[in-house]
């Protein structure tokens, strides 16, 4: 199959006008102007006319278990205020509930342009019971030891058992938070994914009150974690980072959510640290209201830098376009082309999958969208940030998907 389009995007270098991809399979096996791929292969083509064609979108962090919780949580006085919110909606929900919030979210997703979604799951005992997703979906394992003891090796279990066959993706663990998850939970969890050669996700330096609780042992959330037995012992001496990092355990496989909350001190630890990859949810972080993004330190660290939606308990919609604006307007020097770069090539890179996902490149697995324009080619990044309608074409593992 060859698909033609009047733009084409392909991460690789200037986009192309009046461009083609040809797909056999699952892979991409040409690219290059229409003339030139419609001159070397053979079958039909679907031409999408005024459409640029790039890359499907990745989001590199999501929650899709807490998708029916949009708009029931305002914004707090303080995060763990949020935390008790989020836990009384969640003390209601049945498995049925956590399974159609999912099945909304791939459906949200999807008409968004997301192609490959990274998915912390904190039920991976529901992964049986669910059909096989229409994204390529990273299932991450997620752990929380702060009330009841977690084995990793059941946890991986689960994800291997309930990954299906004929499903696209792969698995992965999150510890959820150095607030959540104890010393000897996160030390496993890094054992078991090098053993597996899994990505491995954690929150870090979410907020203010992360910070105070362990440099400071102090404020709302030390004080509602200690009220619930969490033994405090490691709070009031270092900074969130600084603790994660004295563990060793991070490399280059971890996918670190969030790191708001930094100091000067952090930066220089920062340095030196093994550059893992960093995801920033912009519209998430908005409605918290957290420290503004270190975006241009962490990038000019060497950092890699994707972005995510997060939930929708904290957030409108499961769009990337809406996260790419809104990072926009937070870093107004951002060129439109690295905002793409974060929801394409970065992101595949933070998952591990930088050879075969973000680009249109032969070799490529086939994940692609289209989206309607009639613009100057030169101006095209500037038009795919700004589109804010649904995608009208969608294919992903080279299948077309329905969006309707």
């Amino acid at each position: 199959m060859i698909i033609r389009a009047r733009a084409l995007v392909t991460m690789d270098g200037a986009p192309i006008e009046n461009g083609a991809i040809a797909v056999a399979g699952n892979k991409i096996v040409d690219v290059g102007s229409w003339p030139d791929v419609h001159r070397r292969n053979l079958g039909q083509t679907e031409d999408l006319g005024e459409c640029v064609l790039l890359p499907g979108l990745i989001n590199a962090h999501c929650h899709l278990d807490y998708t029916e919780l949009r708009g029931q949580i305002a914004p707090q006085a303080s995060f763990a205020g949020w935390i008790g919110e989020i836990n009384a909606r969640k003390a209601d929900f049945t498995a049925d509930d956590y399974l159609r919030s999912i099945a909304c979210g791939f459906a949200e997703a999807a008409q968004f342009g997301t192609t490959t979604i990274a998915n912390l799951e904190a039920f991976p005992e529901l992964l049986p019971r669910i059909p096989p997703p229409p994204l390529r979906t990273w299932w991450f394992g997620e752990m929380i030891d702060v009330r009841a003891a977690v084995e990793v090796a059941d946890v991986y279990a689960e994800l291997r058992g309930g990954f299906g066959a004929d499903w696209c993706g792969g698995i992965g663990l999150a510890p959820h938070a150095l607030y959540t998850v104890s010393g000897k939970l996160y030390a496993e969890a890094a054992i078991v994914a090098a053993q597996h050669q899994l990505p491995i996700t954690t929150h870090l330096a979410e907020s203010r009150e992360e910070m105070a609780m362990f440099r400071d042992g102090s404020g709302p959330l030390f004080e509602f974690l200690q009220s619930i037995g969490r033994p405090m012992s490691d709070c009031g001496a270092t900074t969130p980072l600084a603790l994660l990092l004295q563990r060793r355990l991070l490399d280059e496989r971890w996918i670190v959510a969030h790191l708001n909350d930094l100091t000067a001190g952090d930066f220089r630890l920062l340095e030196s640290a093994p550059k893992f990859h960093i995801v920033h949810c912009p519209r998430s972080h908005a409605f918290f209201g957290h420290t503004p993004f270190a975006l241009e330190k962490l990038r000019a660290l060497g950092f890699n830098i994707c972005l995510g939606t997060d939930s929708l308990s904290s957030n409108e919609s499961l769009s990337m376009f809406a996260e790419m604006r809104q990072l926009a307007q937070t870093q107004p020097s951002l060129s439109p082309c690295a905002l793409v770069e974060m929801v394409t090539t970065n992101a595949a890179s933070a998952l591990g999958q930088q050879d075969v996902l973000g680009r249109l490149r032969v070799g490529h697995l086939a994940d692609a969208i289209a989206l309607p324009f009639t613009g100057d080619v030169s101006r095209v990044y500037e038009e795919i940030v700004e589109f804010a309608e649904r995608v009208p074409w969608l294919l992903v593992n080279g299948r077309k998907l329905e969006n309707t």
